[in-house]
């Protein structure tokens, strides 16, 4: 297969025309990005040096830090860049490798959250067998599987992606490349690619969805036969960091791909694709550093040994 193409680069059209206001956005979202790569960054190393967090809930939230800088990383230093360069003009194979790692670490979040869900039933439903069931062993290949499936998925995304050719108008109406746009401005029949959407993007997504949110029929069944309140409030506690971070994820992920687009819905999908690639990654690890206790106090010793380590200098 052989992409040839009738011009050499995409117009992203972005957020917005008027020079204040993109001054305004590039100070807004590098901001975002600054504080997303911060509060991840604090988590991974928080998880990865201190001992007491090394259990495989934690460990799957330090592969979700990774995944949410790593996906915010692919859409937000284009964007900065394009709103204070005024240029918005990327590549063809630019844009091909965008939506490569944009999907890549995409797909890995939504089956790393099937992970966690399936974590979060054992350690509720099974608790007498969680460190049997959840081996570091069965931690680390769940993990080396949540990666492989989503970039199998991405590869051959673009492997039918680059048997496109591309000479119609070359404005793509976002500010990141993404599957759908390119679809739009092809002068190639997209049949082939779109079965591949189906199968491959739609299979996998709906098998992610099935088994992410599966394991909560089982979890809530077993909370409602706690007898007492407190530790029907005390198991709810261990998974409801993960239960809004789902929603949240699948939310958006929804409203972008399935709510059909036009003229009318294109600022509102941008609103909300904004969302999902630039706002999201910062509020995972707000969501689980307020909500999770070991975290809290993670983060209070770190910050008690540094204190420390400064005062003896």
């Amino acid at each position: 297969m052989r992409n040839v193409t009738e011009i050499l680069s995409f117009t992203l059209v972005g957020l917005s025309d008027h020079p204040q206001t993109m001054n305004g956005l590039f100070v807004f979202f590098l901001l975002i990005y600054l504080m997303t790569v911060i509060t991840n960054l604090l988590i991974f190393f928080l998880i990865l040096t201190d001992y007491n967090l090394h259990n495989p809930m934690f460990f799957f939230l330090a592969n979700l830090a990774f995944l949410d800088m790593s996906y915010s990383s692919v859409t937000a230093p284009r964007m900065l860049f394009d709103l204070v360069t005024k240029r918005r003009s990327i590549s063809i194979p630019a844009c091909i490798a965008q939506v490569f790692f944009y999907l890549s670490f995409a797909g890995s979040e939504m089956f790393l959250l099937s992970a966690m869900s399936y974590d979060r039933y054992i350690a509720i439903c099974h608790p007498l067998h969680y460190k049997l069931m959840m081996s570091w062993r069965v931690c680390t290949c769940m993990a080396s599987l949540v990666w492989v499936a989503a970039c199998f998925a991405s590869f051959a995304h673009i492997l039918f992606l680059l048997r496109l050719s591309f000479c119609r108008t070359a404005s793509i109406y976002n500010f990141f490349c993404d599957l759908p746009h390119l679809f739009q401005i092809t002068c190639t029949d997209t049949f082939i690619n779109m079965v591949v959407v189906f199968v491959v993007g739609g299979g996998f997504a709906f098998g992610a969805f099935l088994l992410t949110f599966l394991p909560y029929v089982f979890i809530f069944r077993t909370i409602l036969r706690i007898r007492s309140k407190t530790g029907k409030m005390k198991a709810f506690s261990t998974c409801s960091s993960h239960i809004t971070v789902v929603s949240i994820f699948y939310g958006s992920l929804i409203f972008i791909y399935m709510v059909p687009s036009s003229s009318n819905m294109v600022n509102l999908n941008k609103l909300f694709t904004v969302f999902s690639a630039l706002i999201n990654p910062l509020l995972n690890p707000l969501i689980y550093s307020l909500r999770n206790n070991g975290l809290i106090e993670a983060l209070m010793r770190s910050y008690y040994r540094l204190r420390l380590i400064l005062t003896s200098c």
